[in-house]
C-alpha cells in the first residue's frame, strides 16, 4: 500500500513538473501586461517598457506573446532589452521569477528547430522555407549568414552541426539570451485558470494539453471562437494571420500590430477577466 501510495505521489509530481516545463502560471495576478510580438524591434520594445514601467502596480505580471526574434533588424539588443527589463522587474518588493513569462512564438520554435537542423530529413529545403518565414535575420544576429547555411546544406550532416554549433555559441556568448530561451513555455494561464494566453491560437476541438502547432501558427477556428475554450474565460493571443491589429471579443482578444516599419507593438493592461483597462502602442 505505501509502495503504491509513493508511485502516485510521484507520478502526480511528474505530471506537475512536465506541466511547469510546458506552460506558465501567473499567480495571484491583479492586472496583466499583455505584450505583443516584437520581431526584433529594439527600439519600439523599449519604448513600451518605459510606458509599462510607468503604470507598473503592485500585483502586475507581465507576459510576452512570442515572436521577438525574426525579420527585424534589432534582434540582440532586443533580447538584451527582454533581459534587462526582467532584472528591473524582478528587482521589485515581493515579485518572483513566476510573475514574467515568456511564450514561444514562431520565430522562436523555428530558431529551436534551425539549431538541430542536422536531423532534419532535408535540412536544405527547411532551412530555405525558414529563411522564407523570416529565421535569415536571427541567423545573421547571430553572426551567420543565410547562404552559407544553404552551402552547409550541401556539405552534409556534419557541416551543419557545426554551422548550428556556431550560432548556438554565440546566442550562449550574450549574457542571458540562452537562458531566456531556453524560459519559453507552450502557453500560460492564470491561476484561477481565467485566462489562457497564447502565440497565435488553439484548436478548439483539442484540450490544451494536446494542441500542437496551432499555438504558434494558428488555427482557422480562433478567428471565430464564440465559447469558452477548455473553462477559460478568454483566450489573449499575439498573433493574427490577417494582421488584424487589437481586437476585444467576448471570448478573444488579439493583440498583433503587425511587423516591419508600418507595424506596430502594442501593450494591453488586463484585469483578471480579461477586459483592457489600458491600451498603449509603439
Amino acid at each position: 500500500m505505501l509502495a503504491h501510495k509513493s508511485t502516485l505521489e510521484q507520478d502526480k509530481t511528474d505530471r506537475e513538473r512536465s506541466e511547469r516545463e510546458r506552460f506558465a502560471v501567473l499567480r495571484r495576478a491583479q492586472r496583466i501586461w499583455a505584450i505583443s510580438p516584437i520581431h526584433g524591434d529594439a527600439s519600439r520594445l523599449c519604448n513600451l517598457h518605459g510606458q509599462i514601467a510607468e503604470r507598473l502596480l503592485y500585483g502586475d505580471r507581465v507576459i510576452y506573446l512570442g515572436s521577438f526574434l525574426g525579420r527585424g533588424a534589432e534582434i540582440v539588443p532586443c533580447v538584451d532589452e527582454l533581459v534587462r527589463f526582467r532584472r528591473a522587474f524582478l528587482a521589485r518588493p515581493l515579485t518572483f521569477p513566476f510573475d514574467i513569462a515568456y511564450l514561444r512564438g514562431q520565430q522562436e520554435e523555428i530558431w529551436q528547430k534551425l539549431l538541430q537542423l542536422q536531423f532534419a530529413p532535408n535540412p536544405r529545403e527547411v532551412l530555405t522555407w525558414m529563411i522564407q518565414q523570416g529565421a535569415g535575420a536571427t541567423i545573421e544576429a547571430y553572426g551567420g549568414n543565410p547562404a552559407d547555411g544553404i552551402a552547409q546544406c550541401r556539405a552534409g550532416a556534419v557541416a551543419i552541426t557545426r554551422w548550428t554549433n556556431s550560432l548556438r555559441a554565440v546566442m550562449q556568448s550574450r549574457a542571458g539570451h540562452y537562458q531566456l530561451m531556453a524560459s519559453l513555455r507552450r502557453a500560460a494561464y492564470t491561476d484561477d485558470q481565467s485566462l489562457l494566453f497564447v502565440h497565435a491560437g488553439v484548436d478548439p476541438s483539442r484540450p490544451l494539453e494536446a494542441q500542437g502547432d496551432s499555438l504558434w501558427w494558428g488555427h482557422p477556428a480562433i478567428a471565430e471562437l464564440n465559447h469558452s475554450y477548455g473553462g477559460f474565460h478568454k483566450v489573449v493571443r499575439g498573433y493574427d494571420q490577417s494582421h488584424g491589429g487589437m481586437q476585444a471579443r467576448p471570448y478573444l482578444v488579439t493583440l498583433d500590430g503587425g511587423s516591419g516599419p508600418a507595424g506596430k507593438a502594442i501593450a494591453a493592461c488586463l484585469d483578471r477577466k480579461g477586459e483592457i483597462l489600458e491600451l498603449i502602442e509603439a
